[in-house]
């Protein structure tokens, strides 16, 4: 158990693809002395890279957690992908953290990924400070990122470190080190020790003005935080350090402001001084409010637990790691202390849980000679012992004082593709992997087709398709036939239709008989789940279980999918708003086939409308190859939102629908002989060619 949780940071390192995330990580483990070398992307040799798939494409997949201490600071750190496909690795982690660290490349700046984690942190509220990385590449732009954050992200950052020069070491004023504005000292750090001895020294003259400049925006900062900073400024007195850093991490942890560092990590410049700042402005979570949820037997009444190890027990399950000797389930601890060898409650499953183990996690594996006896309030470990619970649920006491939490909601799939085993003898194999990686990854779907014989995957795009088919060919050793990737398109209807649904049948002896008036009409946002509203009025003739079984019906059909291709259907709003009934005849199983027939009816006179996925793409390219690459868009049916310069590059803002982007990444670099890039994000859903329609009706 933490000794004292004032001195706990559990803290997310986010970003775009290659910002440097890992990087980061690597350097803070090193600085700390939780490992002696530092590992490299390139060479396959970090901690949290440790998949053979991270390793072979050189990027994150899978989130990872490891644990350092720094300057009396117990930090659990996750490192979380990049890349837009393992987004829910993101999400999950964010789900369960006090304070992040968002990372930019002080080239490429604020990126298209880098806005969808910024959104995701906004959505649960978590503080965050950030590191502008990379400052010794070329092109390095402190204050070009710096100026992006609040217009781009609604951000508002505030400096507090400044570099000293930009660049890789042949230009003229090369990065080799920072100034620290609280302190107002400039910071060198040995490349010979790798970062790890650092030289405080007066900041140079020339460099003076530039420093005050910022300081005084800081300044002005910290008075509308704090008053009394303010009344020292009105006396004209010097504001102390001490009431600085406190305005800063009271603005941060108040989400009105983010703190801006920078560096190199790669180069061990700048990462102490961030190892510092987590400690000094991030959250432990005593600054976290308490966390709410609700009893499980009585879901009208609010649960509230505070971050104390004597309340009663409350953990989420946010990760799942399948393993042969028992699921490694990752937690975060909210309230109360949690021992081994006992019983905890699952409510979301109904069922109670064993906990044989306790260990600290290292990477994306136990960590070694980490097996404890007990953990307390704010920490995140993992536990061995359940069988129940998924990614999302929640654990806590078997006793009366039970809580359920928020669960944690993930995307929806974009891209499926068909797989069947080579031989029957691998077709059970297949099926147990699958559930094994459904536990694993809350964004990953499999279906079978019993008439086929085959099994539809789903997930978030190409690569993560892509790394589904190594793992099942290359860590499970699977034969496994793979059929070309197809989109994920939803059903809407186009307008508005009034229907009476009816059933009037002659069973045997007996009649059934219904009519019920069913109103259906799109909404606002097509890319929203069905709304079914019982609108019957008070003095209608049902009883109240007929009408929850006409309701109901609805309820399902709506989750059951369209007209036109079963695809799943959203952006519809479906009210029942009147009904008639016989004396003898009119019960649920008549009214149920009454709902079914007005809603299949109600679709078809809405006129059914086919959804495609549209991603947001952004392409960084040297100017010279900015015409072929926006005539390549076009001809992908994308809409050219913006394009911008940011230093020698052209930055291309598109909206594309995912059909026409399979291969994408492939033909950007062959269209500007791998000097440009490209990133995407979901956008949301548009109406699908009237082709790609009348490929679905005949």
């Amino acid at each position: 158990m933490s000794a004292d949780i004032t001195k706990l940071r559990n803290i997310g390192i986010i970003a775009h693809i290659d910002a440097g995330k890992t990087t980061v990580t690597e350097r803070m483990l090193f600085l700390s002395g939780a490992k002696h070398r530092v590992g490299r992307v390139d060479h396959g040799t970090t901690d949290t890279d440790d998949d053979p798939e991270e390793q072979e494409r050189g990027i994150t997949i899978f989130s990872a957690c490891v644990k350092y201490h720094w300057e009396n600071h117990n930090i659990n750190l996750l490192d979380t992908p990049g890349h837009v496909d393992f987004t829910a690795e993101v999400e999950r982690c964010l789900r369960v953290l006090d304070g992040a660290v968002v990372v930019f490349s002080a080239r490429e700046g604020v990126e298209a990924q880098s806005e969808t984690v910024w959104r995701q942190a906004d959505r649960y509220h978590v503080p965050r400070i950030v590191f502008i990385n990379k400052m010794d590449r070329e092109g390095a732009d402190f204050e070009s990122v710096f100026n992006d954050i609040e217009p781009r992200l609604g951000g508002r950052p505030v400096a507090i470190e400044l570099p000293v020069g930009q660049g890789p070491a042949h230009v003229n004023d090369p990065f080799r080190g920072v100034i620290d504005l609280v302190d107002m000292k400039a910071l060198q750090f040995d490349p010979e020790t790798e970062g790890k001895a650092v030289t405080e020294t007066e900041i140079p003259e020339e460099l003076m003005d530039d420093a005050l400049l910022w300081r005084e925006q800081l300044l002005e900062t910290i008075c509308e935080i704090d008053e009394h900073a303010m009344a020292l400024v009105m006396e004209d007195q010097e504001i102390p350090v001490d009431m600085i850093r406190k305005a800063l991490r009271k603005g941060c942890i108040d989400q009105t402001i983010q703190p801006v560092l920078c560096g190199s990590a790669l180069h061990g410049i700048g990462v102490q001084p961030l190892m510092t700042a987590v400690g000094h402005y991030l959250p432990s979570p005593l600054d976290r409010p308490p966390v709410e949820g609700f009893d499980p037997k009585k879901p009208e009444k609010k649960e509230v637990r505070k971050p104390d190890p004597n309340e009663p027990f409350s953990a989420l399950v946010f990760k799942i790691q399948p393993a042969k000797t028992g699921d490694n389930y990752w937690i975060r601890i909210y309230s109360g202390t949690l021992k081994q060898n006992s019983r905890v409650y699952c409510p979301n499953r109904d069922k109670k849980e064993n906990v044989a183990q306790l260990w600290q996690i290292h990477a994306s594996k136990k960590e070694r000679d980490g097996q404890v006896e007990s953990l307390g309030a704010g920490d995140i470990c993992c536990v061995i012992g359940p069988r129940f619970a998924i990614t999302g649920d929640t654990l806590c006491d078997t006793s009366k004082d039970q809580i359920e939490l928020p669960s944690i909601k993930f995307a929806d799939t974009v891209l499926s593709m068909a797989i069947e085993p080579e031989n029957t003898g691998d077709r059970k194999k297949l099926e147990d992997t699958l559930d094994m990686l459904r536990r694993q990854d809350p964004t990953f779907k499999a279906v079978d087709n019993e008439e086929l014989g085959q099994t539809l995957i789903s997930g978030m795009g190409e690569l993560h398709l892509e790394v589904i088919q190594h793992r099942l060919t290359r860590d499970f050793g699977l034969n496994v036939k793979f059929y070309k990737p197809r989109v994920n398109y939803r059903e809407t209807i186009g307008g508005k239709a009034d229907i009476t649904g009816a059933c009037n049948r002659q069973i045997g002896a007996s009649q059934m008989f219904a009519r019920l008036k069913v109103r259906v009409q799109p909404t606002d946002d097509p890319s929203s789940a069905p709304l079914v509203f019982d609108r019957l009025p008070p003095d209608c003739p049902l009883s109240n279980d007929v009408r929850t079984a006409a309701i109901q019906e609805l309820r399902d059909r709506a989750e059951g999918g369209g007209v036109l291709a079963g695809f799943p259907l959203s952006g519809i709003k479906i009210e029942a708003y009147d009904a008639e009934v016989h004396e003898e005849g009119s019960d649920e199983i008549a009214f149920r086939i009454a709902a079914g027939d007005a809603f299949d009816k109600a679709l078809h006179e809405a006129g059914p409308v086919l959804l495609e996925p549209v991603m947001k793409v952004e392409v960084t390219t040297p100017d010279e190859y900015m015409g072929e690459l926006v005539g390549d868009l076009q001809q992908r049916r994308a809409l050219i939102a913006a394009t911008e310069s940011r230093g020698a590059m052209t930055v291309i803002t598109a909206n594309a629908p995912l059909k026409e982007l399979f291969g994408y990444s492939s033909a950007v670099r062959s269209l500007s002989q791998g000097r440009a890039g490209s990133s995407m994000e979901p956008l949301g859903y548009q109406p699908a060619p009237k082709e790609d329609l009348e490929a679905f009706q005949y």
